[in-house]
C-alpha cells in the first residue's frame, strides 16, 4: 500500500490535477457501472459534456447488472475501473485476496432507492409493509442491505414481520415487479418513476431519506491498475470532480439536458423530476473523497444483516491521496 501512494503522490506532483490534458492523444478506460440510473449523474454529465475527452480519454461504460458482476470485470481485467457498491472491496478484502479492490473516489452519499407500492397510498407508513413482501435486491448487496436497516429502524424484523425477497437480481427488480411479484419493490430511478408514470406503481418512500449518510456508490480500480497507470485513473477522477462542481450550480433541467444522451428512452421531463429528487436529497457527493466516520458506518450496515466477517482497516481499503488532491485545487 506505501508503495501505491508514493505513486499516485508523485502523479498528483508531475500531473497538476487542475490542469485537463493538453495534447490529443486519447486514452482508452473501460467503465463498468452496476446499473444505468440518473443516480449516477455527474458520471454522465461527465461523459456527455466532454470532460473525459478534455482529459484525453475515451470512456466506454459498460452495464454489468450487479455490483458482482462488475466486480468481476474488474478483477477479470475486463475493466479498469468499476462503479458499485463499496460493499464490495470488504468482501473480497475480507476473502483474503492479497490483490484486492480499492476505492479511489465516492460518488453517491446516500441510498438511491425509492419504495414503490403496487397501490397509492398517500398516508403510508413504514408499518404499512408489516405483513407484506418486499422485492429487496440480491443478499449482501447494498440496496437489500440498507433497506433491512431501515426497516429494523422502523421496528420490523425482515423475514419475521415483513418477507423480503433477496433473489431477485438487480436490473429484473422492476420486472419482476410488474409481472407480479412482491408487494413492494425498491427502485433506481429512472425506473421508479417510469413505473408510476405508467400506472403500474405509486413511490411511497425514499429509502435514502431514512437510511442516513452512507458511502453508497464508489469508484475501484484494482491495485496493479492505480500503480501501473496512475495519470490514467488521475484524469478520470478529474473528469468526475469536473462533473461534480457543475451539478452543484446546474439547473435541473441542465443536469437533465446533460444526461438525456444516456438516456435515450427517458423524457426530459421524468430526467428533470429525479434530478430534483436527488439533489433535494443531498444524494451526490460534492467531491469525491471517502470520509472515515462514512465508512464506519457502511461496515455497520453490512454488519448488520450478518454480512460482515471482519471489519478491514479504512486504509487499506480506500485511498484518497488523488481524491483530496483534486478537492485542494483552486
Amino acid at each position: 500500500m506505501k508503495k501505491i501512494w508514493c505513486v499516485v503522490l508523485l502523479v498528483v506532483l508531475l500531473f497538476p490535477l487542475g490542469c485537463g490534458r493538453q495534447d490529443t492523444e486519447s486514452r482508452t478506460l473501460e467503465l463498468h457501472e452496476v446499473t444505468r440510473s440518473v443516480f449516477y449523474a455527474p458520471q454522465y454529465v461527465a461523459l456527455n459534456l466532454g470532460y473525459f475527452e478534455a482529459e484525453g480519454l475515451q470512456v466506454n461504460i459498460t452495464t454489468s447488472g450487479g455490483s458482482d458482476k462488475a466486480m468481476t470485470a474488474l478483477l477479470s481485467g475486463d475493466a479498469d475501473v468499476c462503479l458499485a457498491g463499496p460493499e464490495t472491496a470488504v468482501y473480497v478484502y475480507n476473502a483474503g485476496q492479497e490483490k484486492h479492490p480499492i476505492v479511489v473516489g465516492q460518488l453517491t452519499k446516500r441510498d438511491g432507492s425509492f419504495l414503490v407500492s403496487r397501490t397509492d397510498e398517500p398516508g403510508f407508513t413504514w408499518e404499512s409493509l408489516r405483513g407484506k413482501t418486499i422485492i429487496g435486491g440480491r443478499k449482501g448487496g447494498m440496496p437489500l442491505m440498507t433497506l433491512c436497516y431501515v426497516l429494523r429502524q422502523h421496528g420490523l424484523v425482515p423475514g419475521e414481520d415483513v418477507e423480503v425477497i433477496d433473489s431477485i437480481q438487480f436490473n429484473m427488480m422492476g420486472p419482476a415487479f410488474e409481472g407480479g411479484t412482491g408487494d413492494y419493490v425498491t427502485l433506481f430511478e429512472p425506473t421508479a418513476t417510469e413505473l408510476q408514470h405508467a400506472g403500474k406503481g405509486y413511490i411511497v418512500a425514499n429509502v435514502g431519506l431514512e437510511s442516513g449518510s452512507i458511502p453508497y456508490t464508489a469508484y475501484m480500480v484494482t491495485p496493479e491498475k492505480l500503480e501501473k497507470d496512475p495519470e490514467t485513473i488521475a484524469a478520470f477522477l478529474r473528469a468526475i470532480y469536473k462533473a461534480q462542481q457543475w451539478c452543484v450550480t446546474a439547473s435541473d433541467e441542465e443536469i437533465a439536458q446533460a444526461m438525456q444522451p444516456s438516456f435515450p428512452d427517458t423524457g426530459l421531463d421524468s430526467l428533470m423530476i429525479v434530478a430534483h429528487s436527488y439533489r433535494e436529497t443531498d444524494s451526490w457527493k460534492q467531491e469525491l473523497t471517502m470520509e472515515v466516520e462514512d465508512y464506519g458506518r457502511l461496515l455497520d450496515v453490512i454488519d448488520s444483516a450478518g454480512e460482515l466477517s471482519a471489519r478491514p482497516p479504512f486504509a487499506d481499503v480506500v485511498n484518497n491521496a488523488l481524491a483530496k488532491a483534486l478537492a485542494a485545487e483552486k
